[in-house]
């Protein structure tokens, strides 16, 4: 491999240019790659928010087209592109990602590092698609030299399903100079019209079955009625946005919840509220999270995969079963009225992120994957 002035070029290929938990995950990590010894390109399938982030930090960012898994079509331009670029490592982060890339990189004879930011068989999906999902990835996670699991509950998942599945874990972390509690932001309640004395809940995913919008919704209506000074902020979009629309006219709680769309300033946004909710169906490892925890945030988010390794129930945010509206109410309810309780959790929330979830102690374990690999 043939570094360039001595550096390692390494490429960060991703399958969407729109900005989610992977899509933050591969700005924070080119964002804090060591520079003399790492030169990074990204690589997306569609355009997007992230390109234009990517192209002020003066990263390198390209896109070749699609919108499909193992898109045959594509993979000889990524095989020329890889080629031009002289890259010595390619790092693919979710699954399109890696079935659209790893052709070309295996018969280049370069090593590839596979992040899964939660694997694509999760629930809810048709039993046929499940299994071919598994036959998939289990083909996939073979064929790389390393594989990257942000939680351990994501790699016990691998093995179950793979029986035989080798996986490094190297949970996300946070970037603590973006997400910074005592930074100066943007007076987003202003913006809104949000009073002063309303306490501010903020979800801040996009609308998809897997986030749940429609019980995150109905959980603070429930829990409107027992505390009426409640507000709720739903940033991002998706295709269950009409359906979570709709369950608030239902529930007569459309002047309470405002829709606010997707935007990009989540610590501005993160720094206006008060509560942080996430009542998801799996998780990887959710950023989200990690960010609202950051931010000094009191979270309230679903028991489950890799949420479970951060927020601890009770001590730095509270957790709740998934699909449980009642729950989700209570835990609202309890946050909003014990303001001890929602100091401590805040609090240590700050805590735990900086000590364990700091973004420059991941990209640290990650470099020295990409120089194991060149060695």
């Amino acid at each position: 491999m043939g570094k360039v002035n001595g550096k390692i070029r390494v490429l960060e290929t991703i399958r969407q240019g729109k900005i989610g938990g992977g899509e933050s995950h591969v700005l924070d990590l080119v964002a804090t790659l060591d520079r003399d010894l790492f030169e990074p390109v990204v690589l997306s399938f569609t355009e997007g928010p992230m390109i234009t982030a990517l192209k002020q930090m003066n990263v390198p960012a390209y896109v070749i087209g699609s919108e499909k898994a193992f898109d045959i079509g594509v993979w000889r331009r990524v095989k020329s592109f890889i080629q031009q670029q002289q890259i010595d490592v390619v790092h693919v982060h979710g699954t399109r990602a890696n079935s659209n890339v790893l052709w070309a990189a295996r018969s280049l004879g370069l090593p590839v590092v596979y992040t899964i930011h939660g694997w694509s068989f999760h629930e809810g999906l048709h039993p046929l698609t499940k299994r071919l999902r598994i036959a998939a990835e289990k083909f996939i996670t073979r064929k790389t030299q390393v594989n990257i699991c942000v939680s351990e509950s994501n790699r016990q998942t691998g093995i179950k399903a793979f029986k035989r599945f080798a996986g490094v874990v190297i949970r996300n972390g946070v970037s603590l100079r973006k997400f910074n509690p005592g930074g100066t932001y943007p007076d987003l309640r202003a913006e809104y019209g949000i009073p002063a004395d309303k306490l501010l809940i903020c979800f801040i995913a996009r609308m998809t079955y897997q986030k749940d919008p429609v019980t995150m919704i109905k959980g603070f209506a429930a829990a409107l009625q027992q505390v009426p000074q409640l507000q709720l902020l739903m940033i991002g979009d998706g295709e269950l946005m009409p359906a979570a629309v709709a369950a608030a006219r239902e529930a007569g709680v459309e002047q309470q919840v405002i829709f606010a769309g997707y935007r990009q300033d989540i610590p501005a946004v993160l720094h206006a509220a008060d509560i942080y909710c996430l009542p998801s169906l799996w998780e990887g490892f959710p950023i989200g999270v990690l960010e609202a925890m950051a931010m000094g945030k009191a979270v309230i988010a679903s028991d489950v995969d890799g949420t479970k390794e951060a927020v601890k129930d009770g001590e730095n945010g509270l957790l709740i079963p998934a699909e449980n509206v009642p729950a989700l109410a209570d835990a609202i309810v309890k946050v909003a009225t014990d303001e001890r309780l929602r100091h401590q959790l805040q609090q240590n929330a700050k805590i735990e992120i900086a000590t364990h979830f700091n973004v420059a102690g991941m990209t640290e374990k990650i470099a020295a994957v990409y120089q194991q690999l060149c060695k």
